[in-house]
C-alpha cells in the first residue's frame, strides 16, 4: 500500500493578493520526515486543495509513486517557482486559472508536455508551445436573485455591468484570481482601454465583496440584485442544500462575449525536476480519461477538458456554452493588477 498524500500548506499572505504578482510568499519549510524519507514527487498546487487531496491518492495507488502536495494561490505560487528558478524543488505546478502558468512559462522554466497527455485534451486549451496543458475549465456566469430581477433584465454583455443603471447592484470579488482571469479575458478581447474604462466603470458602481461565496450569498439575500463568478459555486450549493443559492439563479452570457469566458487550469513540468519522468507520468494519468472522470464526479464540479469525460448533467452542458476564442497563453496576469490597482480596485 502505497503512503499517504503528504500536504504542506503554503504560508498565508500578508498583504493584499493585488501586490502578489511583485511578491514572492516563502513556502513552508519541508518537515524533518521529508527530508529523511523524500517523496518521488512535489507538486505545487494553486487548483483546489480539496480535489487534489481526493484525487492525488488515485494516482499514488496507480503508480507507486509517493506525492507531497503544497498548495498556495495562482500568483504567489508562480512567482514562487519564478524565484526558485532551477532551484525549484516543484516537479509539477497546477493552477486554477492559466495566467498564473503564462507567468513560469515567460520565463522558460516549463519543460514539453508528453504527447500523449496534450493528445488527450483539445487544442485550443493548450498552448502552441505544448509546454503546458489546460486539464479543467470554469465559466464565467452570474448569479441573480429572482425576487428582484428576471433573466430578461440582465445585459447582453458582461462589459454593460459598468453602466450606472448597476450601481449598488452588481457584486464581485476583485481580490481573486478568478475575477481577475476574467478581467484577462476582458483584456486580452477588448484591449487595454476598453478594459481600464470597464473597471472604472466597475468600482465607481458595483459592490466589492470578500469572496466568491460572500458574492452568491449577497446575490441570494437580495443584498445585490446580480453577481459575476465562476458557474461551480452556484451548482456545488445546489447539489450540497441550496442555503446560499435558493433564492437565485444562474445566467450564462452567450455570442462570445467575454462574459462567457471560460478560465482554464493549468498543468506544467518544472524543468528543473529530479523525476522527470514521474512528473509526465503524472501530466499524462491527469489529463487520461479515468483521472478527468474522476474530477468530474468530484465535489469539484468543474468542466473536464478531456472530451471523454462527462460531468453532472445538473450541470450546464460544456458544448452548450460559447465562450469566446481566447489564447491562453497570452492572458496577462501582471497587466491586470496593474490596470486593476489602477482602477481603485486592489
Amino acid at each position: 500500500m502505497t503512503s499517504p498524500v503528504r500536504r504542506l500548506a503554503a504560508r498565508p499572505l500578508a498583504r493584499p493578493l493585488a501586490l502578489a504578482a511583485a511578491t514572492v510568499v516563502a513556502l513552508p519549510a519541508l518537515s524533518a520526515c521529508s527530508i529523511l524519507n523524500p517523496p518521488d514527487l512535489v507538486i505545487y498546487n494553486a487548483q483546489h486543495e480539496e480535489l487534489l487531496e481526493e484525487i492525488v491518492p488515485l494516482f499514488e495507488e496507480e503508480s507507486g509513486l509517493d506525492v507531497e502536495l503544497r498548495s498556495g494561490k495562482d500568483l504567489e505560487m508562480a512567482n514562487q517557482i519564478v524565484e526558485e528558478g532551477e532551484d525549484s524543488p516543484a516537479d509539477v505546478f497546477l493552477t486554477e486559472n492559466s495566467p498564473a502558468m503564462s507567468i513560469v512559462d515567460n520565463e522558460g522554466l516549463f519543460a514539453p508536455v508528453p504527447q500523449a497527455a496534450l493528445d488527450n485534451i483539445p487544442a485550443e486549451y493548450v498552448p502552441s508551445s505544448g509546454t503546458w496543458t489546460g486539464f479543467l475549465a470554469r465559466s464565467t456566469a452570474v448569479m441573480y436573485n429572482t425576487d428582484s430581477v428576471t433573466e430578461a433584465d440582465l445585459p447582453t454583455s458582461i462589459l454593460d455591468f459598468a453602466d450606472p443603471e448597476w450601481e449598488g447592484r452588481v457584486g464581485f470579488s476583485p481580490t481573486g484570481a478568478d475575477f481577475q482571469a476574467i478581467v484577462s479575458a476582458v483584456l486580452e478581447l477588448e484591449g487595454e482601454e476598453a478594459t481600464r474604462t470597464w473597471l472604472e466603470g466597475l468600482a465607481a458602481n458595483g459592490v466589492v465583496l470578500q469572496n466568491n461565496l460572500v458574492v452568491m450569498q449577497a446575490a441570494d439575500s437580495g443584498e445585490i440584485d446580480a453577481g459575476i463568478a465562476y458557474h461551480y459555486y452556484w451548482y456545488r450549493d445546489q447539489e450540497e442544500n441550496g442555503t446560499d443559492s435558493d433564492n437565485s439563479q444562474l445566467y450564462f452570457f452567450g455570442d462570445q462575449d467575454p462574459g462567457a469566458f471560460l478560465s482554464v487550469s493549468g498543468a506544467g513540468i518544472l524543468k528543473s525536476s529530479e523525476n522527470a519522468a514521474g512528473a509526465e507520468q503524472f501530466v499524462e494519468w491527469l489529463t487520461s480519461t479515468p483521472a478527468q472522470q474522476a474530477m468530474a464526479e468530484s465535489y469539484a464540479l468543474e468542466y473536464p477538458l478531456n472530451p471523454e469525460a462527462e460531468l453532472n448533467p445538473e450541470v450546464k452542458p460544456f458544448d452548450e456554452l460559447e465562450p469566446p476564442t481566447v489564447d491562453i497563453a497570452s492572458l496577462n496576469g501582471p497587466q491586470v493588477t496593474e490596470l486593476m490597482t489602477e482602477a481603485g480596485l486592489l
